[in-house]
């Protein structure tokens, strides 16, 4: 495997609009538990509905150098709703644009470092664009809260709003803490997984049990209460600890937490972990652009 020493950054905009589209595509058709993904939908939501949705943010992130973060977003949004009649991709959207801005607007420096300074400097103008962008996405469980709620203008920058929802949203954890899951978790995960010869598929797989296993998922906890967040959280410890896609008995594991995971309205499915891992593997390729072989 290239390492970020190794392979240039990448900075040109085609290439950073091409990454978050493959760490899309690469991160739905790994066989993830209680995700949707080749062999598996869900009741409203199909295999199909994220391969169009990968497609169609192209545009929006290839831009995101040239547009203010809240532009980028609601654009993406905007675009994924002309092909698909579900929430998709707005986790992954909200992680995705400040990492492309940052690697598109300073590609000098780490972009870790970069995604903090871009993040430092959104707007209340960013905050209304990701209001309305959520508002079109509709996703499930979000309720109200006491401050800067959804249905009303936002009157803080971005982050500080996603600052106030930090404590119940892992998308705006990242945001609130410098994207610390995405470089500290589950970007270093996959990096190992590939270097020690794992395929995407079975490498995106680790890395979506580790994030799983690091904290209890929030989309679960929104929807049904944070112990039994806690409680899949386990049965992700208990996958990697029998060994993960790297012994039978922890794809055995694997294939009963899928199982578990599965019900008909998808109240189990740990959607925040898996817009996690696409942020891991957008930096993957963002740092490693000559690895982005499949």
């Amino acid at each position: 495997m290239s390492t970020a020493a190794s392979a240039p950054p990448v900075a040109r905009s085609t290439d950073v609009g091409t990454a978050a589209q493959l760490a899309c595509l690469l991160e739905v058709t790994a066989p993830k538990p209680g995700n949707v993904t080749p062999a598996a939908a869900f009741h409203d939501t199909s295999y199909v509905d994220f391969l169009a949705s990968a497609v169609a943010i192209g545009p929006a992130i290839t831009s995101a150098g040239n547009e203010p973060l809240g532009v980028t977003i609601r654009a993406a949004i905007t675009a994924t709703r002309r092909w698909t009649t579900t929430n998709t991709n707005l986790g992954i959207v909200l992680l995705l644009a400040p990492l492309a801005r940052a690697a598109l607007t300073i590609p000098d420096r780490p972009l870790r470092d970069a995604v903090r300074a871009v993040l430092a400097g959104t707007t209340v103008a960013d905050a209304r664009g990701v209001y309305a962008a959520i508002r079109l996405a509709a996703p499930a469980g979000l309720g109200t809260v006491a401050e800067q709620d959804l249905s009303l203008p936002p009157s803080v920058s971005l982050t500080d709003a996603m600052a106030l929802a930090q404590e119940h949203d892992a998308i705006a954890r990242e945001y609130a803490t410098g994207f610390a899951t995405t470089f500290d978790v589950g970007a270093p995960a996959l990096r190992r997984a590939r270097g020690e010869g794992l395929s995407w598929n079975d490498a995106i797989v680790e890395t979506y049990l580790t994030l799983l296993a690091a904290q209890p998922d929030t989309h679960i906890a929104r929807k049904l209460g944070l112990g039994v967040a806690r409680e899949v959280q386990e049965r992700g410890r208990a996958a990697l600890a029998a060994g993960g896609v790297r012994r039978a008995a922890g794809r055995d594991a694997i294939r009963t937490l899928d199982h578990a995971l599965r019900d008909a309205a998808n109240r189990r499915n740990p959607g925040a972990t898996a817009d996690l891992t696409t942020a891991a593997i957008f930096v993957t390729l963002l740092n490693d652009g000559s690895d982005g072989r499949a």
